[in-house]
């Protein structure tokens, strides 16, 4: 198993919350920005997907 230091824990948690809001910019707020039909189940996943790396990056950096 990996043991990062609490420095490369934080600068790994700040990179997945980057991860995250870049995702949710393709897959929540790209669905506006197109001429298609908005999709439910690309907003759900896009949301979902956010949700989980923002939850990652804070249990990596041990804040939750």
């Amino acid at each position: 198993m990996l043991r990062f230091s609490s420095r490369q824990r934080v600068a790994l948690g700040d990179t997945l919350h980057e991860l995250a809001n870049f995702a949710a910019a393709a897959l929540v707020f790209g669905q506006f920005v197109g001429d298609g039909v908005v999709s439910w189940s690309t907003l759900f996943a896009g949301t979902a997907f956010w949700f989980a790396v923002i939850w990652l990056g804070l249990l990596i950096e041990g804040e939750w």
